[in-house]
């Protein structure tokens, strides 16, 4: 699969999950005082962009290393990324975070990673950079409008809770849960298929 910037963008948002997150989110800063908030977004979103910058620019080098072929991260980020969409349709009830935590700030877990930059959006942006490294600009780029979108998103998270409503923030997780799982599945299919021709030369 070829990567656009628009493309790489909407699958970055997706698997950062903004909407999904933010219950989570507000649970994690019940306790902190309000004046906080901000700055406490605003760092957390920074920590998890150069978290998947990290894996964006080194993704390969990584690969090399471990001696794994673009074929495998494919399908195995395909694999991660739908059971994240399969979480997105069918949540589970009664998880909270947050609840029974410590008056501490947080401080990058669990907001930071793995909330926003969890283990599938590091291998996504290691993905989506691998597959094109001359474009690599686009790709931070991309990157760069996915964590913003989930800092504006966040920045007004009760607004949005309280517009919304909680079954329309559902609806709008599972639609993205969907988009997501036919994204997976493409991904899987093309890391094998490209695994089988590598193969049989």
């Amino acid at each position: 699969m070829e990567y656009t910037f628009l493309s790489a963008t909407i699958l970055l948002i997706l698997v950062t999950d903004p909407l999904g997150n933010m219950p989570l989110f507000i649970a994690a800063l019940r306790r902190i005082r309000p004046e906080r908030h901000r700055t406490v977004i605003l760092r957390e979103c920074l920590i998890a962009f150069a978290a998947m910058l990290l894996f964006m620019v080194f993704g390969r080098r990584i690969l090399t290393i471990l001696n794994l072929g673009d074929e495998v991260l494919r399908a195995a980020g395909g694999v991660v990324l739908f059971l994240i969409a399969v979480k997105m349709i069918f949540p589970e009830h009664g998880v909270k975070l947050g609840e029974d935590e410590a008056m501490a700030e947080p401080f990058i877990v669990p907001l930071a990673i793995p909330l926003i930059s969890g283990p599938s959006a590091m291998a996504t942006a290691m993905l989506i950079a691998g597959g094109n490294p001359h474009r690599m600009l686009e790709w931070v780029a991309a990157l760069a409008i996915s964590i913003l979108v989930t800092l504006v998103v966040f920045l007004m998270a009760t607004r949005i809770q309280k517009l919304l409503g909680e079954q329309v923030i559902t609806a709008l997780e599972r639609l993205m849960g969907l988009v997501l799982t036919a994204v997976s599945i493409e991904m899987v299919l093309h890391g094998v298929a490209t695994y089988i021709r590598h193969v049989q030369r």
